[in-house]
């Protein structure tokens, strides 16, 4: 819990893109605890150029807004107009609305070793802190974060108890037990993933 009496205007905030395709426990996990550890998180649905979608954007960010209106915390925001495949976009869209903020961003372990891949990545380093979640199944490579690290990135590992959920494998081996009650009327809504509830 945070501090009485801690302001939770000041200090960086943690900036948190995702798939959310769709939304899991893992997802809900992942922002209460980031909740706990930033003053302020913020979050969107976005588009991954290195991966294929199950739903649109549109449907994915619905899907993300009806969890982000669950965990009801005044400090968590979503953002959808921080969206794009480009980190370097996002950030520079972050920097000109929080011009005075620490700009925190937000990964899984699964994605570290794509990042020295991305568009303008020195840029993107230099613009944030990276602030790596470990996932099960992703183990963090000291050659990969020996690789960022020469690429210029401040490095934080945030060992948070994320639930081993991946929505990857939840598209292929549906499982119901694995969405937020608050995901269901908005995907029962749209018809995705074949899901219905159990």
């Amino acid at each position: 819990m945070n501090a009485p009496g801690r302001d939770r205007a000041a200090g960086p905030i943690a900036l948190l893109g995702s798939s959310a395709d769709p939304p899991t426990r893992g997802h809900q996990a992942l922002l209460e605890g980031l909740l706990q550890r930033f003053p302020r998180v913020v979050t969107w649905a976005s588009d991954n150029p290195m991966k294929h979608h199950g739903a649109s954007l549109c449907e994915r960010a619905a899907l993300l807004t009806a969890l982000v209106r669950s965990i009801a915390d005044p400090h968590l925001e979503l953002a959808q107009e921080l969206s794009s495949p480009w980190a370097i976009t996002t950030l520079e869209r972050a920097a000109a609305r929080w011009p005075e903020a620490e700009l925190a961003f937000v990964v899984g372990s699964d994605l570290v070793g794509q990042i020295p891949r991305w568009k303008q990545v020195e840029a993107v380093l230099e613009r944030c802190r990276l602030v790596i979640v470990p996932r099960a199944g992703w183990p963090l490579r000291p050659a990969d974060l020996l690789a960022l690290e020469a690429l210029g990135a401040r490095l934080e590992v945030l060992p948070l108890a994320i639930p081993a959920s991946a929505s990857s494998e939840l598209r292929q081996r549906p499982d119901p037990r694995q969405i937020p009650a608050a995901v269901w009327p908005v995907l029962l809504q749209h018809n995705l993933y074949g899901l219905a509830r159990p």
